[in-house]
């Protein structure tokens, strides 16, 4: 498989993922639940969500526009839980098309950006764009863990689950 090619499908389970964790799990939270601190990195769910959008939004930037936005990584974007899942839902979706587009050279090059801090960094391209679906499924992780702590069910999200509904397709 071709480094766009496993991209693309990283990019399939980053909206599948986030998608039946937001629809099936988090949305029927208590508003007390919702807001909790759960230990997480982030603390609470509703901070864990708002942080996947902010990272979401800032990694987008930098690999499809070539833009570095300068926002802390605990910066509340939505205070309103059904503006915030809505956001998430929707920023996960933007992605797939613009991977459709990835040339394989590319993968082989370097992403630059500057951080919040004002520093340049380069790093290896294709490991990059790979820590940006890594790094979503860390936090859902942390939120899966957070509602087993409080005895809801968890969903399963496991990337093979998406891979095996895709071979039956």
């Amino acid at each position: 498989m071709s480094l766009p090619n496993y991209f693309a499908s990283l990019g399939r389970y980053h909206v599948w993922a986030t998608h039946k964790l937001l629809d099936a799990h988090l949305k029927g939270l208590s508003d007390a639940d919702w807001h909790r601190d759960c230990g997480l990195f982030f603390r609470s769910v509703h901070r864990t969500v708002n942080h996947l959008l902010v990272a979401d939004n800032i990694w987008y930037a930098r690999f499809a526009e070539g833009r570095s936005p300068r926002i802390p990584l605990d910066t509340e974007l939505h205070a309103e839980r059904a503006a915030l899942c809505e956001a998430l839902g929707a920023a996960v979706t933007r992605w797939s098309p613009w991977l459709a587009t990835l040339a394989p050279e590319r993968c082989d090059g370097e992403l630059v950006y500057t951080r919040n801090n004002g520093e340049e960094v380069r790093i290896p391209f294709a490991p990059a764009l790979g820590h940006v679906f890594n790094h979503a499924t860390h936090h859902r992780g942390q939120l899966t863990a957070a509602l087993t702590a409080m005895v809801q069910p968890g969903p399963e999200i496991d990337w093979v689950y998406l891979l095996q509904q895709e071979a039956k397709q």
